[in-house]
């Protein structure tokens, strides 16, 4: 196993990524190009327990290595600590799961005021659970991105490179933009991202 810091760095921003295709792909009430379908959410819980799985893969794989580099005890925890969002977003995506069984089975009974009731109910059950969905797949990717960073930091040209991306234009009267705020902002991401 190659477990040196670039090679493990690329790992984790991998998993961040998977975690990024993830959230990529929820569900999202009232739009009709991704609205909540009870196979397409029981397909990604699916690709969720995957993940979980790949997720314990990298850590085992690290953890029996023999000849351990420096950092590698790094790399496992950041990949332990995935498991915890990955598993949270699969259960949330559980509930959204059982709201849409819930919904199908009282079509037919829409009309009646329990039903409706009923029915309004777990539609904001769903978008509860699909929320916290998304947040977690979102801390897990900027965890493993920060952790990869730490493991083997980005080149000073892919850290310009970045900067310059995440500025925003100015107006024409607005002052320059403040550097040491620029400077810092990355490790306050980074920061809330733990």
């Amino acid at each position: 196993m190659d477990n040196t810091p670039l090679s493990d760095a690329l790992a984790l921003r991998a998993t961040a990524s998977a975690f990024d295709a993830q959230r990529g792909k929820l569900p999202v009430p009232g739009d009709p190009h991704r609205s909540p379908d009870v196979v397409a959410v029981a397909r990604q819980i699916s690709e969720l327990g995957k993940l979980v799985s790949d997720l314990g893969d990298e850590v085992l794989f690290r953890a029996a290595d023999q000849e351990q580099a420096p950092h590698t005890a790094r790399v496992i925890t950041n990949f332990a600590a995935a498991v915890e969002p990955a598993g949270e977003a699969a259960s949330a995506l559980g509930a959204v799961a059982h709201q849409l069984a819930f919904l199908n089975q009282t079509e037919s009974l829409r009309d009646q005021p329990d039903a409706r009731d009923a029915r309004e109910a777990a539609v904001r059950v769903m978008e509860e659970a699909l929320a916290t969905a998304g947040a977690a797949l979102l801390d897990g990717a900027n965890s493993l991105h920060a952790a990869s960073a730490t493991v083997s930091p980005p080149s000073a040209r892919f850290q310009a490179a970045r900067s310059r991306s995440a500025t925003t234009a100015r107006s024409p009267g607005s002052p320059p933009p403040n550097v040491a705020t620029a400077v810092a902002a990355p490790s306050d991401r980074i920061a809330r991202g733990r």
